[in-house]
């Protein structure tokens, strides 16, 4: 089976770069954008890089589309869809670019991108202050029907010989997608998110938060905070993401909105987990925030996930490859009742 990482095609083999650090010192932001305020946008995101570069970090990652705005982008028209959208070389891209270099570290952001075909996605660069950098696609993009989704895995090298992936939100709700690249030797996974408060199809699912809590939050902010932390935020975070990272040997970097996104609640909830799902840095803020941790890399090699995945039993695995003919869209599963 072969597989496609940043264009070409990869055998599933065992990759594990020399590590050239001992440790990582990585910053993770909750952040609340505003929609299609791009000045706006970039100008917290650098206020943040800056606080995270004077704390030591070497990458700092915000959230999904945290430069163009989230979830007034399902309303627009065709024409704001483009009036939105950049691509790579565009100036919001280029200025973080710049920032990552008269900083030194990496930075992470995500934005609509598009491409040199006129296509869109919803895409997420890690800058880095060489100015080199690595774009992911959404695998499983549903924002809007002009956006479409991306058809490779994004593993890479860095500077730290640290390997690295991307999974862009419900990227990460596929288990798939987590072993495949922790298969293809990510070590630290970065998963920009937007999300609490959704509207989950499925009965014991997530739920919406009501937006009347975060008007009030400065009269009843225990309110609020008991609802980020709940089965709407925290909650539903703590059923799956653990698993990722345990399961797979690596470390996990989720960065996240707060605060009100249209008419949905962000929860915030930033954290950095290690290889064995357990949280070793988090936000309980209510606000915008950023949480930093020191990531022991001597961890990985004997992690669980990792032992295990040297267990593996290829020749039973052909069922993942295979169509059984339900299959839908992306944007059918969020949006649409199963016929």
């Amino acid at each position: 089976m072969a597989i496609i990482v940043n264009g070409a095609h990869s055998a599933l083999a065992k990759q594990e770069p020399p590590m050239t650090a001992k440790t990582l010192r990585v910053a993770t932001v909750q952040f609340q954008h505003r929609a299609g305020d791009k000045p706006y946008n970039l100008s917290r995101l650098e206020a943040f890089a800056r606080k995270a570069s004077r704390a030591g970090a070497q990458i700092v990652v915000l959230p999904e589309m945290c430069v163009s705005g989230y979830w007034h982008v399902p309303n627009l028209d065709a024409e704001g869809v483009a009036d939105l959208a950049e691509s790579v070389t565009g100036p919001s891209i280029t200025s973080v670019a710049a920032l990552a270099a008269s900083l030194g570290i990496a930075i992470g952001v995500g934005w609509v991108e598009r491409d040199e075909d006129g296509r869109f996605f919803n895409a997420y660069r890690v800058c880095f202050p060489d100015g080199s950098g690595h774009t992911h696609r959404k695998l499983h993009a549903f924002e809007h029907e002009l956006i479409q989704s991306g058809d490779r895995y994004t593993v890479f090298d860095t500077p730290w010989g640290v390997r690295m992936a991307i999974l862009i939100c419900f990227d990460n709700n596929l288990i798939e997608n987590g072993r495949a690249c922790a298969l293809l030797g990510a070590q630290v996974l970065i998963a920009p998110h937007q999300t609490g408060g959704t509207r989950s199809r499925s009965p014991h699912g997530m739920k919406p938060i009501p937006v009347y809590l975060w008007e009030n939050r400065h009269d009843d902010p225990q309110a609020l905070r008991d609802a980020f932390a709940g089965p709407n935020g925290r909650g539903w975070l703590m059923r799956w993401l653990p698993a990722r990272a345990h399961d797979n040997g690596m470390f996990l970097i989720f960065s996240n909105g707060v605060g009100r996104d249209e008419d949905e609640l962000r929860t915030g909830n930033a954290m950095i987990l290690d290889p064995y799902g357990r949280i070793i840095a988090e936000s309980t803020a209510i606000e915008e925030d950023m949480v930093i941790a020191e990531l022991d890399l001597s961890l990985i090699a004997d992690s669980s996930g990792q032992r295990w995945m040297t267990g593996r039993r290829p020749d039973l695995y052909a069922v993942l490859t295979e169509w059984r003919g339900d299959e839908r869209s992306p944007r059918d599963v969020r949006f649409k009742l199963k016929e």
